[in-house]
């Protein structure tokens, strides 16, 4: 009898196995539409016999327009357990720079709640690879929960509710700042799983660090922190929790600075979205769209990542050759790449990207224009309600210096601070060029030889200034001797 029975299991061991492999390579070749046909009624045939209950969560919702959230908290949940139970596994760099473990494709792991045993496992759709009949799919991963029909009750009314719990607990203290940018635009079909690639970021600075006025740090401080309490503020009002900034000044004031700041004070990611790359106004909603709350939407150089009013497209249809115009006519195929490769995002676009019906799609979002000449910009791009908070970033102060000298010197005073007051309230330098002149250049040099370093380019800059109004400003005289020459 044993032998009779471990015959019989090899032998459907052996069947089951040649089944696969036919299916697998008989799916090839099927037209896509009745390969679809063929597996929904094998689901609904095997589910007649399946005493097991199976939920199933997608990373994606929708039409692949945004991640889902219930996906990265069962993920977060799974991780915990991963490390105890699962063979395959797979690591990310995590708060600390601690690995976080959690499941890898195709991976299956046991879970226990109140006595009930249930099944975790991660499954993927799709494949970069086609067949002779279809396109190839891009990727969908799903977790699936299977459980026995008997716990149907507690399953759904307490143990989802737990995983979520667990899994948000899970993923605050494994959170880790990232830094985004956005893909240039591709068509479909396309396997990436967003349009966002990330770094992990990790810049040192912080409010405490950054030159500027104490009382106005203070204020900007109160200002975020005010917003990301003020969820249900924005929603007795009807607005959505957004809030803008704009930052403006001269280069090296520390813009980018304040940014990464920000970030660090209110622990949220930052998606720097390059406009150049965007193709189009749809292809821009879709990347709103996949920015998930607590995030900061930052585009630099506002004035200069494209011309949104209009006068690029007529400069350049000005500046076109005649010689040009006849071989674009002639190779189509140049002027089809030459088009596909300039961005078409226009202000209207940009306008309801910010403000439009789009943008209350998430929330606890910051949106940050720099620029470095703000009257350049369209009013109605920085009107109020878009930009709700004008920051500027001016030429260092003394109490701004007294900032960098603590950071770089470590002393709060020095017989040198008096002089160095006179010269920089005198002097228009940047905060930049003050923490570059503060930073020793050899271990030999002390705080006082980097302060006297500091005097001598204020007072260079100084004479400079005094040099360049002096040729702007023609002497009485002459202007006088001028005016008469121009009568006669």
């Amino acid at each position: 009898m044993p032998s009779t029975l471990g015959e019989m299991w090899a032998s459907l061991g052996t069947t089951l196995a040649s089944f696969m492999f036919m299916w697998a390579m008989i799916r090839q070749y099927l037209p896509y539409d009745l390969h679809r046909y063929i597996e929904k009624y094998a689901h609904r045939l095997f589910s007649f016999t399946n005493s097991h209950i199976t939920i199933s969560v997608h990373e994606f919702t929708g039409d692949r327009l945004k991640r889902s959230e219930a996906y990265a908290t069962v993920e977060a949940y799974l991780s915990a357990n991963s490390s105890r139970s699962a063979f395959r596994l797979k690591a990310e760099l995590g708060r600390n720079s601690n690995l976080v473990l959690s499941m890898d494709d195709h991976e299956r792991l046991a879970d226990e709640f109140q006595g009930v045993r249930v099944w975790w496992s991660l499954s993927k759709t799709g494949s970069s690879f086609g067949s002779m009949f279809h396109h190839p799919e891009p990727e969908r991963r799903y977790y699936s929960l299977a459980f026995h029909k008997h716990y149907r009750e507690l399953i759904t009314d307490s143990y989802l509710g737990y995983v979520m719990r667990e899994g948000k607990a899970s993923r605050v203290r494994n959170r880790q700042r990232k830094l985004h940018t956005n893909s240039p635009g591709y068509k479909w079909p396309s396997y990436k799983h967003s349009m966002w690639s990330h770094i992990v970021f990790e810049h040192p600075a912080t409010f405490q660090t950054l030159a500027m006025d104490p009382i106005k740090k203070t204020e900007i401080v109160n200002d975020l922190l005010t917003f990301s309490k003020s969820k249900d503020y924005y929603t007795k009002i009807g607005k959505a929790w957004k809030r803008g900034y704009l930052l403006y000044g001269p280069p090296g004031t520390g813009k980018s600075t304040m940014i990464a700041a920000i970030a660090k004070l209110l622990d949220y990611d930052v998606y720097d979205l390059e406009l150049t790359a965007v193709k189009d106004n749809t292809e821009l909603r879709k990347l709103l769209i996949e920015i998930p709350n607590k995030s900061i939407l930052v585009i630099e150089d506002i004035d200069c990542s494209l011309d949104l009013t209009g006068q690029r497209k007529k400069k350049k249809e000005n500046s076109l050759d005649d010689d040009d115009d006849k071989e674009e006519k002639k190779n189509p195929i140049a002027r089809e790449v030459k088009d596909e490769s300039s961005s078409r995002v226009t202000l209207s676009g940009l306008l309801n990207f910010i403000d439009g019906l789009w943008s209350a799609c998430g929330g606890e979002r910051l949106i940050v224009f720099t620029t470095n000449y703000v009257e350049k910009l369209d009013p109605a791009l920085i009107r109020r309600g878009r930009m709700d908070k004008y920051i500027e970033l001016s030429y260092c102060s003394f109490e701004a210096f007294k900032v960098l000298a603590r950071n770089y010197l470590e002393i709060d005073s020095h017989p040198l601070f008096e002089t160095i007051h006179q010269l920089i309230d005198e002097t228009r330098i940047t905060p930049a060029d003050v923490a570059e002149s503060l930073m020793p250049k050899s271990i030999s040099e002390d705080a006082e030889t980097c302060l006297l370093n500091l005097v001598q380019i204020l007072k260079e800059a100084n004479e400079e200034a005094t040099r360049s109004m002096d040729k702007k400003e023609p002497k009485e005289d002459e202007s006088v001797k001028q005016d008469t020459n121009s009568v006669y």
